[in-house]
């Protein structure tokens, strides 16, 4: 339970320190008192955001701790998890002027998202805006689910699977896309390229030799006449001369055996000259319909080379290289095209089996929000709606991660109306009893132990009102319950009854906090009642406490 709240320079609240009982604690006070600033220091302390605009003015910083005793199961399992022994249980937040805040745990300072952890399981607060979000559509699944303890967890995981193959099948799809379109490209470059039968070093040959034949009739008479001279023809060429010379060296050289290495130097160039003679025999051409074949082969090759060049932006060896890349990355591409159809069966079977389970969780759904409506519907007899008609409709929708199911509340207050969304059509009254009514049904499944109202009392009063207060009493037999209120009937319920005042000085406002019992609870009783503390408005309020308390 929340055993004591201190705040100090919280807007108008200077400071104050309050004690809380177990079962039923009322605040009350005049409008703008500082009953909604109570509220707001308590989902601070929770770890609710805060604003800087709540600190006091010319205050250095808003401090707001609470403390905890009887801690449930859950948040001492937590506890230990965070490292933090005991059975109490001290929450603080410091919020600075600058915007800044602090958070602690037992004294050891926390982030704000650890503190929010901590207490989750510990209060349920329900203002104005609870009472319309708990009737909107989108409430209502996890209401149901709520109540009927419904494990939902095994569900999600299929989807989530689900999910996460599905969105890896559309950027597989999408990279199978660049994966054509570069399959195109690179089969349309290959298809150009491979029809020429490049090679490495392929381009020089063919210049140089190009250069030759293109040269082929000045290098055939100047190749010819070299032959020749060497050859000979008609007349002695320069080969038999030498030849004859080198004989004429060997004759004299047996006779005078020093001119053997003049013989044999002319023998060395016979050789030289023989073997030049022989190529140049290789230089000369066969015919000229042969040199005019070889020129149109090269000058063709050529062009080639040059238009490869200029559309590919390189050189024919480049382009060799580029060549054998580029059909090593299309092999690698084509591989990679059958992934996506293991994707496909995969998905299949994660649907499938998404489908199923969305269909037991539907089933579950209906028949728990039957019986969830049928409580409902008892409490709401209770709260003084006797016609009250009380359904969940569910509805088939789109797969989400809740499953397959929409839920609306549907309430008829009036006999021969049909029911229709509660949002809609309840009034101001009406959803504060729907609201009370379902979370009392709630409290029944739920371990929460502390349970705020802020202002449930909305547009109620007489008799509703008074069931109202026993409701909230019921309530409190089973957890500690906060109340602000601006009804007699509800605060003559409590077992803790906290006045909040405003007071200035002229100067600054002041808010201030106190327990009243006695004859000061009647006093506040009768200004309710009132507005006055005359004899007639405390006697009503002595009996509005005696039979409430009864």
């Amino acid at each position: 339970m929340l055993r004591e709240l201190y705040i100090e320079n919280l807007a108008v609240i200077e400071k104050a320190a309050i004690a809380f009982s177990g079962g039923f604690n009322v605040f009350t006070g005049e409008t703008g008192a500082g009953k909604s600033i109570l509220i707001g220091g308590i989902n601070a302390v929770l770890g609710g955001r805060v604003n800087k605009d709540a600190v006091r003015t010319n205050a250095e910083k808003a401090v707001i701790c609470a403390l905890f005793d009887d801690l449930p199961d859950k948040t001492l399992d937590k506890l230990s998890e965070y490292g933090y022994g005991g059975d109490e249980l001290s929450l603080t937040r410091e919020i600075s002027a600058d915007g800044k805040s602090t958070a602690r745990i037992n004294g050891k300072t926390t982030t704000a998202s650890v503190l929010k952890e901590i207490a989750s399981g510990l209060i349920d607060i329900h203002g104005q805006h609870e009472t319309h979000s708990i009737v909107a559509a989108d409430s209502q699944l996890d209401l149901i689910d709520s109540f009927g303890n419904i494990a939902v967890s095994d569900y999600e995981r299929a989807f989530r699977e689900f999910s996460a193959v599905s969105r890896k099948i559309k950027t597989l799809l999408e990279e199978n896309e660049r994966r054509r379109e570069k399959i195109e490209s690179l089969t349309e470059r290959l298809a150009d390229l491979n029809p020429y039968n490049l090679k490495k070093g392929e381009e020089e040959v063919v210049v140089s030799e190009l250069r030759r034949v293109r040269n082929a009739q000045t290098l055939s008479e100047t190749v010819g006449r070299a032959y020749a001279s060497i050859n000979g023809g008609e007349e002695p060429g320069a080969l038999d001369l030498l030849r004859g010379g080198k004989e004429c060296m060997g004759e004299a050289a047996r006779l005078v055996p020093e001119y053997e290495e003049l013989k044999e130097r002319l023998e060395s160039v016979v050789i030289e000259l023989d073997d030049i003679k022989r190529e140049l025999s290789s230089l000369l051409p066969e015919s000229t319909n042969d040199n005019l074949q070889r020129l149109s082969y090269l000058e063709e090759r050529t062009s080639d080379f040059l238009r490869l060049e200029r559309k590919y932006g390189m050189c024919v060896d480049e382009l060799v290289d580029r060549i054998g890349r580029w059909q090593t990355e299309l092999d690698e591409l084509k591989s990679g095209e059958g992934e996506s159809e293991n994707l496909l069966a995969e998905k299949k079977r994660l649907g499938d089996e998404v489908r199923a389970k969305a269909g037991e969780l539907t089933a579950k759904r209906r028949e728990t929000a039957e019986k969830l409506a049928s409580l409902i519907r008892e409490e709401l007899f209770y709260l003084d709606m006797p016609d009250v008609r009380v359904a969940f409709g569910i509805s088939k929708e789109k797969v989400t991660i809740k499953g397959m199911d929409g839920a609306q509340l549907l309430i008829s207050v009036n006999k021969g109306e049909e029911p229709k969304p509660a949002s809609k059509i309840a009034s101001g009254g009406e959803l504060s009893r729907i609201m009370l009514a379902i979370k009392s049904v709630l409290a029944e499944t739920d371990n929460i132990p502390i349970m705020i109202f802020d202002e449930i009392d909305s547009g109620i009063s007489g008799r509703a009102a008074r069931k109202v207060a026993v409701k909230l009493k019921g309530l409190s037999n089973k957890r500690q319950v906060l109340c602000v209120t601006h009804l007699a009937q509800i605060a003559a319920a409590a077992n803790n009854h906290l006045l909040i005042e405003k007071t200035s000085d002229g100067k600054r406002t002041f808010t201030s906090v106190k327990s009243v019992s006695g004859e000061e609870r009647k006093r506040e009783l009768a200004r309710i009642i009132s507005g006055d503390e005359d004899e007639l408005s405390l006697a009503n309020a002595k009996r509005l406490i005696e039979k409430t308390q009864a």
